[in-house]
């Protein structure tokens, strides 16, 4: 993936920045930005950026950053670095846009679904977004108004395991597009990027977290939470991680695409005491002959709930019986708030749900004026002047008031 990256930025040096309409729209004195979640990969994409008339934003270097700093400490320096290039004038804030590649993949998922306001459009290369599913932090909802593009590898052995990951994001509401990196050059990569825009306001907007660090959502930013405070029309949109469920035979690994029959064993740790061995297959589930891999995943998908079972295994010329439980992954559990919010041109108001959410900012732009604000199925004021609204309510308060 590096090579065909710096590849594709020197077969690219030479094209004309007007190739790009999008890109003849921003005010001359601010650029798009690619901004960078490693500064691994500063130098190539700075020749890429130079190419088209844009600028790289990456982040802070060792020298200046802790090198044990969690991702939401890199998210947060970069949310600043972007914001004060948007401030001083030197990034257009229309065209942002986030990219990472290999092991950083995902946190570029991770880091849309923590700051999702910034980007117009986001890139991963390579990879996979799995370690931030796995970190049960990735929330559809967060996903509504910033496409991405995934590009992999088609040489790669977890093809197919990629473009069911792939599947699995778009059904969750994620506006993914997954390609090939033997199919798209880098520049249809720019191309696609240059293509999108980000709106300061957005009609519609929809955001879910776990931190208050992490609580803006475009023209709303959550302030103040109480688990209480409980909206079932709103229920958490984060995209479970793995299979549905899975077998208690422990930790074994099978390329997904892998033909039949049954299921091939290609995987397992170091120390493992569990009754498979390497080259096993197993061949049916309950009395269920298994084709292959894609149908194992597709009968593990459809089981509900926790049971004993019988696995049939393939061991060369022999078929064993292993008596096993179906388990259900455990979820991590996590209070969250969630606030929708969209503004109606015809009707001069603005509709506000959210969940667990007490107090908030809620900032108003000149062209929605005059406008009613209701939160809740509660109608708050007619609001006259742009700028930032303070909205609280609870039991005892349904206040506004000019933000502090």
């Amino acid at each position: 993936m590096r090579s065909w990256l710096k590849k594709s930025v020197l077969a690219y040096a030479a094209i004309s920045v007007l190739a790009h309409p999008a890109i003849a729209q921003a005010p001359p004195d601010k650029k798009p930005a690619i901004v960078l979640i490693d500064a691994a990969d500063t130098a190539q994409w700075q020749a890429l950026a130079s190419a088209i008339g844009w600028q790289v934003i990456a982040p802070m270097t060792p020298a200046d950053a802790s090198a044990n700093s969690s991702l939401d400490e890199r998210i947060q320096s970069l949310d600043s670095a972007v914001t004060k290039a948007i401030e001083a004038g030197a990034a257009d804030p229309a065209r942002i846009y986030l990219a990472g590649r290999g092991a950083a993949a995902a946190a570029v998922f991770y880091t849309l679904s923590r700051v999702p306001d910034l980007w117009a459009a986001a890139v991963a290369l390579g990879g996979s977004p799995q370690p931030a599913l796995d970190s049960h932090g990735l929330y559809a909802a967060n996903f509504a108004n910033v496409p991405v593009l995934w590009v992999t590898d088609e040489r790669s052995s977890a093809r197919g395991e990629n473009q069911a990951l792939a599947e699995k994001l778009k059904a969750a509401g994620i506006p993914l597009e997954w390609r090939s990196a033997d199919k798209i050059p880098m520049t249809d990569v720019s191309e696609w990027l240059a293509r999108k825009a980000r709106s300061e306001y957005p009609f519609t907007i929809d955001c879910e977290t776990n931190s208050p660090t992490f609580a803006r959502c475009y023209w709303v930013r959550m302030t103040k939470f109480d688990a209480a405070e409980r909206n079932d029309v709103l229920p958490s949109t984060q995209i479970q991680p793995g299979f549905a469920v899975s077998l208690d035979l422990g930790s074994f690994g099978f390329k997904p695409d892998a033909p039949g029959p049954g299921v091939l064993v290609a995987f397992l740790p170091e120390k493992y005491s569990g009754p498979l061995k390497m080259g096993d297959r197993i061949v049916a589930l309950d009395g269920r002959e298994i084709a292959d891999a894609k149908r194992y995943s597709e009968m593990m998908r459809q089981i509900k709930e926790e049971r004993p079972a019988v696995v049939m295994v393939q061991r060369g010329k022999e078929r064993i019986r292993i008596e096993a439980n179906i388990v259900l992954p455990k979820r991590a559990a996590s209070a969250t708030a969630r606030v929708q919010a969209n503004y109606d041109p015809a009707e001069h108001e603005i509709q506000i749900i959210s969940r667990t959410v007490i107090e908030m900012h809620v900032t108003i732009p000149q062209q929605w004026l005059p406008v009613l604000l209701n939160w809740n199925g509660v109608p708050f004021e007619k609001v006259e002047t742009a700028g930032c609204r303070l909205l609280t309510i609870n039991k005892e308060i349904e206040n506004t008031a000019p933000c502090p």
